[in-house]
């Protein structure tokens, strides 16, 4: 896979896990913890994907190869960090609807 294509699949890995983390918000709020569960395992092995991705590149960096710094690197490393973001505060609320179910 070359430079560009493991660049675009950190993008791409980072969209479907924010998919599947406002999938999961979503099944929260029609109460079916069950499948928003399964919709947060899926995107934590997505971001698990692009984290994988994102070490060889920082691995290669560290080796002093050169890595090319591009608006499209820049644009992953957002999409991911932001991702990541917004899984933990996507996991609060779902964690506080569960609870509010549990004390109904």
């Amino acid at each position: 896979m070359n430079y560009q294509d493991k660049i675009l699949k950190v993008i791409i890995h980072a969209g479907n896990a924010k998919s599947h983390i406002y999938e999961a918000l979503h099944c929260a709020k029609k109460g079916d913890f069950k499948k928003c569960d399964e919709y947060m395992e899926s995107a934590n092995e997505e971001i698990l994907e692009a984290q994988k991705i994102q070490t060889s590149l920082i691995n290669k960096d560290a080796e002093g190869k050169n890595v090319e710094i591009s608006m499209l690197l820049i644009h992953s490393q957002d999409h991911l960090m932001t991702c990541l973001s917004e899984r933990n505060l996507v996991k609060e609320i779902i964690d506080l609807r569960k609870e509010l179910k549990l004390n109904k």
